[in-house]
């Protein structure tokens, strides 16, 4: 089976050169973050991924989970390795030391997790929902919630879980149905929830759900939706384990891949009512459970991000390795190395705009200006649509393309590959479909603020061109790739923004399109950023590594950013052809 090494030196040239480790660092509550702590970081994440996690990929995979007399047991191995987990204080690193984290940016918790996902997707997913729910509770929660739930939360030793979707309603949460009515201080809820990852599971003492439900008077609509946390056991004051709740899982969806990670059918209230506490203010539920939600869309970004490496590893060691013809590896053939090359350069490109994004989100947080804060949150709302959807894109063309380097053996599940892509493929549809992903950056990011954000950055993005200038040779080509298209995203934005009455569905129908032209172009403008980083620090002396960086650059700049023209036309010009047909044509 394919082996799994944490491309380390990679991970930390994102982090200093592309995302701004000693800027972050420098922030209040960050000072610990030295390039020392963080690469002593990322090795020891790194072992527990190669030598615990990565083993047991192909074991979930293959076994699943399974559900006995309502208990739902975990691949083997599996729990055993959530407690090594959790006994490392892998779970702790973003959070607060007030309650038991380690106080590290979400920079460093992001590349930490890209190591978890790339080792074992399927494991990668719990944590990365008890992540959201510390959040969700640390942002919206009471002080008595906080209390009894976040220090084990953040330690890892209860996980969490987001309960939207139900049979009906779908990613219409307007249609929601599970009902919530008050009983003294506290609330029992009725209903059903489908596709609750780690809904229900053997690897932790508790499981805390958070659940989103509708009160007896609540208005209509998304703005009659409220957010609970409902334990699977309750929880006393002295923080002990008391009775089980009413919350059970019914069922596991058989799905594709990510058979590791189990997939519950869960129903709340069949007996006395499931006893769940309020999160902040009726209503509000919806706006909670978004701070949940756009953790997890960065972190679904990162699993593109994540299963793109696992993909290309093992292509890249099984071209090196396979002989075919005239005793030579594929290696040396050109069509191989087309396809390692773009699987390469989207992998690193997806990487740098996926940390550039959670730099972003430690900039919103902790930077000592209101007005800072202000514009790097907008950054970072205008860029997590960008991630989720353009890296998870990207995460499914790089694990299919690893089986085509495979050839004939990539379509046998033996050799491990075809996982790849069968893991990759829910990312592009949960946590918000890529297309709502494109919907969202269209109708709320960019028009929100008149584009004015996407304006910024465009400057920004533009300044880096302009660093480029006077450059020759790799650089030169890199440069005249990045302004072409900044020119056409530049074009795209302004006809997004201009007004449209004559076609109301044109803004719609370019939407997906348009957010593949930030992903390429941001993801050019941080490739360009890498080979300026690496020509000033080969000036020191040669470097293979450095000398990649640049080369997988210009391959960015002469293979991908080239669509751009074909982008803009599609997001500008698409719209009579798309909306032409009536339903019955179909």
């Amino acid at each position: 089976m394919p082996d799994y090494t944490a491309p380390l030196r990679d991970m930390a040239f994102a982090i200093t050169e592309l995302s701004g480790l000693d800027e972050i660092a420098a922030l209040p509550g960050y000072e610990d973050a030295s390039p020392d702590l963080v690469t002593a970081v990322l090795e020891e994440a790194g072992k527990l991924g190669a030598e615990v996690l990565a083993p047991l990929n192909v074991v979930g995979d293959r076994t699943g989970c399974r559900l006995e007399n309502g208990v739902v047991k975990t691949p083997d191995g599996f729990a055993e390795a959530y407690a090594r987990f959790v006994e490392g204080g892998w779970n702790a690193v973003p959070f607060e030391p007030e309650h038991g984290g380690q106080g590290l940016p979400w920079l460093v918790a992001t590349a930490v997790a890209e190591i978890w996902h790339s080792a074992n997707m399927s494991f990668g997913l719990c944590p990365l929902l008890t992540q959201g729910a510390v959040e969700a509770l640390t942002r919206h929660g009471s002080e008595e919630l906080k209390a009894l739930y976040l220090d084990k939360l953040v330690s890892g030793e209860w996980t969490g879980t987001m309960n939207l979707t139900e049979p009906q309603a779908g990613t219409d949460l307007a249609a929601i149905r599970t009902k919530a009515v008050p009983d003294g201080e506290r609330w029992r809820l009725s209903g059903q929830k489908i596709f609750i990852t780690y809904g229900d599971h053997d690897m932790a003492e508790n499981i805390v759900h958070l659940v989103l439900a509708r009160t007896p008077d609540a208005p209509p609509g998304v703005k009659g939706i409220s957010l609970f946390v409902v334990p699977k056991f309750l929880v006393n004051t002295d923080g002990s384990l008391g009775m089980r709740n009413d919350a059970r899982c019914i069922a596991l969806e058989h799905k594709l891949g990510i058979h590791g990670s189990p997939t519950a059918v869960m129903a709340y209230g069949e007996n006395e009512g499931a006893i769940g506490f309020l999160v902040g203010e009726e209503n509000r539920g919806l706006e909670y459970m978004f701070t949940m939600m756009n953790n997890a869309r960065l972190n679904v970004g990162l699993q593109g991000v994540s299963i793109a490496e696992r993909a290309y590893q093992a292509a890249r060691d099984y071209a090196k390795e396979r002989v075919q013809g005239r005793g030579l590896t594929i290696v040396h053939h050109a069509d191989v190395r087309r396809m390692l090359m773009s699987m390469k350069a989207q992998t690193e490109a997806a990487r740098a705009l996926t940390y550039y994004a959670a730099a972003a989100i430690d900039r919103a947080k902790s930077h000592p200006e209101p007005e800072a804060r202000a514009l790097w949150q907008a950054t970072a709302d205008l860029l997590i649509p960008v991630v989720k959807a353009w890296s998870t894109d990207i995460g499914i063309d790089v694990a299919s393309t690893g089986i085509q380097v495979h050839g004939g053996m990539g379509y046998i599940e033996e050799t491990g590959v075809a996982q790849y892509l069968r893991d990759a493929r829910i990312t592009a549809i949960y946590e918000g479909t890529n297309g709502i992903q494109a919907a969202d950056l269209v109708g709320r990011k960019l028009l929100r603020d008149q584009g004015r954000t996407a304006r910024r950055l465009l400057t920004e993005m533009r300044g880096t061109a302009t660093a480029l200038a006077g450059k020759d040779g790799d650089l030169a080509v890199i440069r005249d790739a990045l302004s072409q298209g900044l020119d056409d995203l530049q074009q795209a934005t302004e006809w997004l923004l201009a007004p449209h009455d004559d076609d109301p569905e044109a803004a719609a129908a370019g939407a997906t399109p348009y957010l593949r032209l930030w992903g390429i172009v941001t993801g050019g403008w941080l490739m360009a950023r890498a080979a300026l980083a690496a020509e000033k620090h080969l000036a020191a002396g040669e470097d293979s590594f450095l000398r990649t960086k640049i080369v997988t650059a210009r391959f960015f700049a002469e293979h991908l950013l080239p669509q751009t023209g074909g982008l803009l036309a599609s997001a500008t010009q698409g719209s009579g052809s798309i909306m032409a047909l009536h339903e019955d044509q179909f």
